[in-house]
């Protein structure tokens, strides 16, 4: 059993709907973890309030009031790849996520993430990621290292201030002549089945892309590609909309059946640049990873 080294929280909502304890909540909270396992995680004190004090089977629900608790898997898988960290000052820290490595904690991964490794190899233990990317997708994240100035950076994110360049693979015809091509990919993205996976569905678009083809050989082509928004899986959808799905991808256009990673074939998605004004200096930031997505 692999136990989480630091807590995950959560907030408990202003309206119970007849929920009488925290345990209940947990339970209707998370319904792919039993509640007995619930249960032994406070009997364990793996299961506290903001102040240290444990939360037992029969401790009242408390509204807003955060919860803590610590993750536990079966088996980890260690990733075999190593971030680095390139850029760093007192308020953000920017680093390269290799393939398959998490950002934060999720399914299977309570402390092989790359929040985790960054906050033992710095000793910055307020380090906290700014936005994300997919498991299986690498390139930039951008963390704030003071909680003092977080919010102006997270202000940046939530007001489409950060420009963010991609790179994709994607295999094509070999009659289609695309380099120079550009597309603007607007569409709704709803949650599917399983959850896990997006799709497309009617309505008013909430997702916008440009994409833009920039080499090609008869069978593949790399692409370039500027999310303006952030929806979840939104590049790896808008290339399966135009046609052209991303190389090595499990979830699009098909859901291919759950096996262990082939790290010899990731994804050939690659956050490779971000660009901003800094809210504290006010100057150009202009951050970009070494590595390249290669025809071959």
């Amino acid at each position: 059993m692999t136990i989480s080294e630091r807590p995950s929280k959560l907030s408990l909502p202003q309206a119970s709907a007849g929920i009488a304890t925290v345990l209940e909540y947990l339970v209707i909270k998370f319904p792919y973890i039993d509640a007995q396992i619930w249960r032994q995680r406070m009997v364990d004190g793996k299961v506290h309030w903001h102040d240290g004090s444990l939360i037992t089977a029969q401790t009242p629900f408390q509204p807003q009031q955060r919860v803590y608790y610590y993750r536990e898997v079966e088996s980890e898988p260690s990733i075999p790849f190593k971030e680095t960290i390139l850029f760093q000052d007192q308020h953000v820290l920017v680093a390269y996520k290799p393939h398959f490595l998490a950002v934060t904690p999720g399914g299977m991964y309570v402390n092989e993430y790359l929040q985790n490794r960054l906050q033992r190899s710095t000793g910055i233990e307020a380090l906290q990621a700014l936005h994300r990317l997919d498991r299986v997708t690498a390139g930039l994240v951008m963390f704030s290292v003071s909680p003092d100035t977080r919010h102006l950076y997270h202000q940046l994110f939530e007001t489409r201030q950060i420009h963010k360049t991609y790179q994709a693979i994607a295999h094509i015809r070999d009659d289609e002549n695309l380099v120079g091509q550009e597309w603007r990919v607007k569409n709704r993205i709803v949650q599917g089945e399983p959850r896990f996976r997006m799709r497309v569905a009617e309505g008013e678009p909430n997702s916008d892309s440009v994409i833009r083809c920039v080499q090609q050989t008869t069978q593949k082509a790399l692409f370039e590609l500027n999310p303006i928004t952030g929806k979840t899986h939104q590049l790896r959808i808008h290339m399966q909309t135009l046609g052209w799905p991303i190389l090595n991808d499990k979830c699009y256009p098909h859901l291919q059946p759950e096996s262990a990673d082939n790290y010899s074939a990731p994804l050939q998605l690659l956050a490779k640049q971000l660009q901003f004004i800094d809210p504290i200096t006010q100057q150009p930031r202009h951050f970009s990873c070494n590595n390249n997505l290669l025809l071959t």
